[in-house]
Protein backbone atom coordinates (compact mmCIF):
# COMPACT_ATOMS: atom_id res chain seq x y z
CA UNK A 1 0.00 0.00 0.00
CA UNK A 2 2.82 2.40 0.56
CA UNK A 3 4.51 1.89 -2.81
CA UNK A 4 0.90 2.39 -4.31
CA UNK A 5 0.88 5.45 -2.39
CA UNK A 6 4.28 6.37 -3.50
CA UNK A 7 3.50 6.01 -6.81
CA UNK A 8 0.34 7.78 -6.85
CA UNK A 9 2.40 10.60 -5.25
CA UNK A 10 4.98 10.82 -8.36
CA UNK A 11 2.11 10.76 -10.78
CA UNK A 12 0.54 13.26 -9.56
CA UNK A 13 3.95 15.09 -9.31
CA UNK A 14 5.09 14.30 -13.43
CA UNK A 15 1.39 15.14 -14.32
CA UNK A 16 1.22 18.65 -12.58
CA UNK A 17 5.00 19.80 -13.84
CA UNK A 18 3.80 18.77 -17.74
CA UNK A 19 0.57 20.45 -17.54
CA UNK A 20 2.18 23.72 -15.63
CA UNK A 21 4.59 23.26 -18.48
CA UNK A 22 2.92 22.87 -21.50
CA UNK A 23 -0.17 25.05 -20.71
CA UNK A 24 2.52 28.06 -19.57
CA UNK A 25 4.75 27.75 -22.79
CA UNK A 26 1.53 28.06 -24.70
CA UNK A 27 0.70 31.84 -23.38
CA UNK A 28 3.96 32.80 -22.61
CA UNK A 29 4.00 35.91 -25.21
CA UNK A 30 0.58 37.03 -23.90
CA UNK A 31 1.66 36.88 -20.05
CA UNK A 32 4.40 38.78 -20.68
CA UNK A 33 2.54 41.62 -22.13
CA UNK A 34 -0.26 41.70 -19.66
CA UNK A 35 2.72 41.72 -17.00
CA UNK A 36 4.23 45.07 -18.32
CA UNK A 37 1.00 46.50 -18.50
CA UNK A 38 0.03 45.34 -15.33
CA UNK A 39 3.39 47.57 -13.84
CA UNK A 40 2.82 50.40 -16.01
CA UNK A 41 0.23 53.50 -16.10
CA UNK A 42 -0.57 52.83 -19.52
CA UNK A 43 -3.78 52.42 -20.41
CA UNK A 44 -4.45 48.71 -21.88
CA UNK A 45 -6.85 47.86 -25.11
CA UNK A 46 -6.46 44.94 -27.11
CA UNK A 47 -4.74 46.91 -29.84
CA UNK A 48 -2.59 48.78 -27.37
CA UNK A 49 -1.38 45.06 -26.64
CA UNK A 50 -0.86 44.33 -30.13
CA UNK A 51 0.86 47.19 -31.00
CA UNK A 52 3.42 46.29 -27.51
CA UNK A 53 3.85 42.73 -29.45
CA UNK A 54 4.90 43.52 -32.49
CA UNK A 55 7.16 46.39 -31.25
CA UNK A 56 8.65 43.91 -29.12
CA UNK A 57 9.05 41.65 -31.82
CA UNK A 58 10.54 44.14 -34.15
CA UNK A 59 13.14 45.40 -31.63
CA UNK A 60 14.21 42.31 -29.67
CA UNK A 61 13.52 39.60 -32.04
CA UNK A 62 10.70 36.99 -32.26
CA UNK A 63 11.76 34.77 -29.47
CA UNK A 64 12.16 38.01 -27.00
CA UNK A 65 8.27 37.27 -26.75
CA UNK A 66 9.58 34.33 -24.17
CA UNK A 67 11.50 36.40 -22.40
CA UNK A 68 11.31 35.43 -18.67
CA UNK A 69 9.92 31.58 -19.98
CA UNK A 70 13.21 30.24 -18.66
CA UNK A 71 12.08 31.66 -14.89
CA UNK A 72 8.84 30.96 -15.61
CA UNK A 73 9.43 27.11 -16.15
CA UNK A 74 11.98 27.05 -13.48
CA UNK A 75 8.61 28.43 -10.84
CA UNK A 76 5.31 26.58 -12.50
CA UNK A 77 7.06 23.15 -13.04
CA UNK A 78 7.39 22.95 -8.73
CA UNK A 79 4.90 25.01 -8.78
CA UNK A 80 2.06 23.22 -10.76
CA UNK A 81 3.65 19.62 -9.44
CA UNK A 82 3.30 20.90 -5.78
CA UNK A 83 -0.66 22.46 -6.39
CA UNK A 84 -1.73 19.28 -8.48
CA UNK A 85 -0.06 16.83 -6.15
CA UNK A 86 -1.31 18.74 -3.40
CA UNK A 87 -5.15 18.67 -4.62
CA UNK A 88 -5.04 14.81 -4.85
CA UNK A 89 -3.99 14.55 -1.32
CA UNK A 90 -6.24 16.87 -0.17
CA UNK A 91 -9.22 15.50 -1.70
CA UNK A 92 -8.02 12.40 -0.28
CA UNK A 93 -7.77 13.62 3.73
CA UNK A 94 -11.08 16.01 3.09
CA UNK A 95 -12.46 13.07 1.44
CA UNK A 96 -12.09 10.88 4.72
CA UNK A 97 -12.70 13.48 7.11
CA UNK A 98 -16.08 14.16 5.59
CA UNK A 99 -16.78 10.25 5.22
CA UNK A 100 -16.36 10.69 1.08
CA UNK A 101 -13.47 8.53 0.35
CA UNK A 102 -13.32 7.40 -2.78
CA UNK A 103 -16.59 9.48 -3.83
CA UNK A 104 -16.79 13.26 -5.44
CA UNK A 105 -16.64 15.61 -2.91
CA UNK A 106 -19.53 18.34 -2.14
CA UNK A 107 -19.07 21.75 -2.73
CA UNK A 108 -17.70 23.37 -0.02
CA UNK A 109 -14.56 20.66 0.79
CA UNK A 110 -14.18 20.81 -2.91
CA UNK A 111 -13.21 24.33 -2.55
CA UNK A 112 -11.03 24.41 0.25
CA UNK A 113 -9.19 21.41 -1.44
CA UNK A 114 -8.27 23.91 -4.28
CA UNK A 115 -7.54 26.87 -1.86
CA UNK A 116 -5.59 24.77 0.12
CA UNK A 117 -3.58 23.05 -2.97
CA UNK A 118 -2.68 26.47 -4.48
CA UNK A 119 -1.69 28.00 -0.81
CA UNK A 120 0.76 25.37 -0.38
CA UNK A 121 2.65 25.74 -3.93
CA UNK A 122 2.53 29.45 -3.65
CA UNK A 123 3.91 29.50 -0.21
CA UNK A 124 6.77 27.34 -1.50
CA UNK A 125 7.62 28.53 -4.57
CA UNK A 126 7.09 32.27 -4.35
CA UNK A 127 10.88 33.84 -4.71
CA UNK A 128 10.75 31.88 -8.27
CA UNK A 129 7.36 34.23 -9.50
CA UNK A 130 9.27 37.39 -7.88
CA UNK A 131 12.21 36.44 -10.04
CA UNK A 132 10.06 36.17 -12.97
CA UNK A 133 8.17 39.06 -12.94
CA UNK A 134 11.03 41.62 -12.69
CA UNK A 135 12.48 39.62 -15.74
CA UNK A 136 9.71 39.95 -17.38
CA UNK A 137 9.82 43.98 -17.26
CA UNK A 138 13.34 44.75 -17.60
CA UNK A 139 15.44 44.69 -20.66
CA UNK A 140 18.49 42.03 -21.05
CA UNK A 141 20.63 44.05 -19.73
CA UNK A 142 19.77 44.40 -16.73
CA UNK A 143 19.91 40.39 -15.85
CA UNK A 144 21.23 38.29 -18.07
CA UNK A 145 20.05 35.20 -16.05
CA UNK A 146 17.72 33.67 -13.34
CA UNK A 147 21.07 33.36 -10.71
CA UNK A 148 21.50 36.74 -11.70
CA UNK A 149 18.00 38.38 -10.86
CA UNK A 150 18.47 36.85 -7.28
CA UNK A 151 22.13 37.44 -6.72
CA UNK A 152 20.72 41.19 -7.68
CA UNK A 153 17.94 41.42 -5.86
CA UNK A 154 19.38 40.42 -2.45
CA UNK A 155 22.64 42.50 -2.88
CA UNK A 156 20.65 45.80 -3.56
CA UNK A 157 17.78 45.66 -2.25
CA UNK A 158 17.63 42.89 0.72
CA UNK A 159 16.26 39.35 0.96
CA UNK A 160 13.30 40.30 1.93
CA UNK A 161 12.15 41.88 -1.20
CA UNK A 162 11.94 38.09 -2.79
CA UNK A 163 8.91 38.05 -0.78
CA UNK A 164 7.45 41.67 -1.53
CA UNK A 165 3.92 40.80 -2.92
CA UNK A 166 3.78 37.67 -1.06
CA UNK A 167 0.29 38.97 1.12
CA UNK A 168 -1.64 39.91 -2.01
CA UNK A 169 -0.14 36.66 -3.58
CA UNK A 170 -1.91 34.24 -1.09
CA UNK A 171 -5.12 36.70 -0.81
CA UNK A 172 -5.71 36.09 -4.27
CA UNK A 173 -4.45 32.32 -4.80
CA UNK A 174 -7.41 31.16 -2.18
CA UNK A 175 -10.42 32.55 -4.28
CA UNK A 176 -8.35 31.90 -7.56
CA UNK A 177 -7.62 27.97 -7.01
CA UNK A 178 -10.29 27.52 -5.17
CA UNK A 179 -12.72 28.40 -7.51
CA UNK A 180 -10.79 26.80 -10.28
CA UNK A 181 -10.23 23.67 -8.90
CA UNK A 182 -14.02 23.65 -7.77
CA UNK A 183 -15.14 24.54 -11.65
CA UNK A 184 -13.24 22.32 -13.22
CA UNK A 185 -13.81 18.79 -10.40
CA UNK A 186 -17.80 20.08 -10.65
CA UNK A 187 -18.12 20.59 -14.67
CA UNK A 188 -16.85 16.92 -14.50
CA UNK A 189 -19.09 15.54 -11.77
CA UNK A 190 -22.56 17.40 -13.53
CA UNK A 191 -21.03 15.65 -17.17
CA UNK A 192 -20.89 11.91 -15.23
CA UNK A 193 -24.56 12.75 -13.99
CA UNK A 194 -25.32 13.68 -16.99
CA UNK A 195 -23.82 11.71 -19.82
CA UNK A 196 -23.88 8.62 -18.23
CA UNK A 197 -19.98 8.71 -19.12
CA UNK A 198 -17.20 7.88 -16.32
CA UNK A 199 -14.33 10.37 -18.36
CA UNK A 200 -14.89 13.66 -20.41
CA UNK A 201 -13.64 13.75 -23.94
CA UNK A 202 -10.44 15.48 -24.25
CA UNK A 203 -12.30 18.64 -25.91
CA UNK A 204 -14.69 18.44 -22.62
CA UNK A 205 -11.91 18.80 -20.35
CA UNK A 206 -10.24 21.65 -22.55
CA UNK A 207 -13.62 23.43 -22.10
CA UNK A 208 -14.20 22.74 -18.57
CA UNK A 209 -10.73 23.67 -17.88
CA UNK A 210 -11.14 27.20 -19.74
CA UNK A 211 -14.29 27.76 -17.45
CA UNK A 212 -12.64 27.45 -14.68
CA UNK A 213 -9.86 29.78 -15.90
CA UNK A 214 -12.45 31.86 -16.35
CA UNK A 215 -14.01 32.35 -13.07
CA UNK A 216 -10.69 32.32 -11.08
CA UNK A 217 -8.95 34.60 -12.86
CA UNK A 218 -11.71 36.72 -12.72
CA UNK A 219 -12.48 36.36 -8.81
CA UNK A 220 -8.54 37.48 -8.30
CA UNK A 221 -7.36 39.74 -11.27
CA UNK A 222 -7.36 42.80 -8.72
CA UNK A 223 -4.65 41.21 -5.88
CA UNK A 224 -2.47 39.98 -9.05
CA UNK A 225 -2.15 43.53 -10.64
CA UNK A 226 -1.23 44.60 -7.09
CA UNK A 227 0.82 41.63 -6.61
CA UNK A 228 2.95 43.02 -10.01
CA UNK A 229 3.51 46.43 -8.99
CA UNK A 230 4.70 45.57 -5.02
CA UNK A 231 7.49 42.61 -6.92
CA UNK A 232 8.05 45.45 -9.70
CA UNK A 233 7.81 48.81 -7.63
CA UNK A 234 12.09 48.65 -7.35
CA UNK A 235 13.04 48.66 -10.97
CA UNK A 236 10.09 50.30 -11.79
CA UNK A 237 10.77 53.50 -9.90
CA UNK A 238 7.70 53.22 -7.68
CA UNK A 239 7.27 52.05 -3.61
CA UNK A 240 4.57 50.65 -2.36
CA UNK A 241 4.54 49.76 1.20
CA UNK A 242 1.43 47.77 1.58
CA UNK A 243 -1.50 46.05 -0.32
CA UNK A 244 -4.00 48.82 0.44
CA UNK A 245 -2.09 51.74 -0.43
CA UNK A 246 -0.96 50.16 -3.25
CA UNK A 247 -4.69 49.99 -4.54
CA UNK A 248 -5.47 53.37 -3.16
CA UNK A 249 -2.16 54.56 -5.39
CA UNK A 250 -3.41 52.42 -8.95
CA UNK A 251 -6.58 53.48 -8.41
CA UNK A 252 -6.10 57.44 -7.76
CA UNK A 253 -3.50 57.70 -10.65
CA UNK A 254 -5.86 55.44 -13.26
CA UNK A 255 -8.60 54.35 -11.62
CA UNK A 256 -10.50 51.63 -10.43
CA UNK A 257 -12.01 49.41 -13.68
CA UNK A 258 -8.80 51.08 -16.01
CA UNK A 259 -6.20 50.32 -12.74
CA UNK A 260 -7.36 47.20 -11.06
CA UNK A 261 -8.88 44.99 -14.01
CA UNK A 262 -6.52 46.57 -16.57
CA UNK A 263 -5.34 43.25 -19.10
CA UNK A 264 -8.16 40.96 -17.53
CA UNK A 265 -9.69 41.26 -20.97
CA UNK A 266 -6.38 39.85 -22.26
CA UNK A 267 -6.53 37.17 -19.52
CA UNK A 268 -10.18 36.36 -20.91
CA UNK A 269 -8.26 35.33 -23.85
CA UNK A 270 -5.20 33.56 -22.08
CA UNK A 271 -6.42 32.22 -18.73
CA UNK A 272 -8.93 29.99 -20.13
CA UNK A 273 -6.52 28.98 -23.09
CA UNK A 274 -3.77 27.87 -20.22
CA UNK A 275 -6.12 26.30 -17.21
CA UNK A 276 -8.05 24.09 -20.05
CA UNK A 277 -4.45 22.86 -21.40
CA UNK A 278 -3.00 22.48 -17.74
CA UNK A 279 -5.96 20.55 -16.18
CA UNK A 280 -6.19 18.44 -19.73
CA UNK A 281 -2.64 17.64 -19.88
CA UNK A 282 -2.68 16.64 -15.90
CA UNK A 283 -5.66 14.32 -16.45
CA UNK A 284 -4.99 12.51 -19.26
CA UNK A 285 -0.98 12.23 -18.19
CA UNK A 286 -2.24 10.44 -15.01
CA UNK A 287 -4.58 8.05 -16.85
CA UNK A 288 -1.32 7.60 -19.36
CA UNK A 289 0.62 6.52 -16.50
CA UNK A 290 -2.06 4.69 -14.52
CA UNK A 291 -1.71 2.09 -17.80
CA UNK A 292 1.76 2.50 -18.30
CA UNK A 293 1.82 0.90 -14.09
CA UNK A 294 -0.84 -1.58 -14.80
CA UNK A 295 0.78 -2.71 -18.05
CA UNK A 296 4.22 -3.51 -16.31
CA UNK A 297 2.38 -4.87 -13.41
CA UNK A 298 0.78 -7.47 -16.18
CA UNK A 299 3.60 -8.32 -18.00
CA UNK A 300 5.75 -9.02 -14.50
Amino acid sequence: QGVQEQKKVLNSLMSGALAGAVAKTAVAPLDRTKIMFQVSSKRFSAKEAYRLIYRTYLNEGFWSLWRGNSATMVRVIPYAAIQFCAHEEYKQLLGSYYGFQGKALTPFPRFIAGSLAGTTAAMLTYPLDMVRARMAVTPKEMYSNIVHVFIRISREEGLKTLYRGFTPTILGVIPYAGLSFFTYETLKKLHADHSGKSQPSPPERLLFGACAGLIGQSASYPLDVVRRRMQTAGVMGHTYSSILLTMQEIIREEGLIRGLYKGLSMNWVKGPIAVGISFTTFDLTQILLRKLQHSTNVER
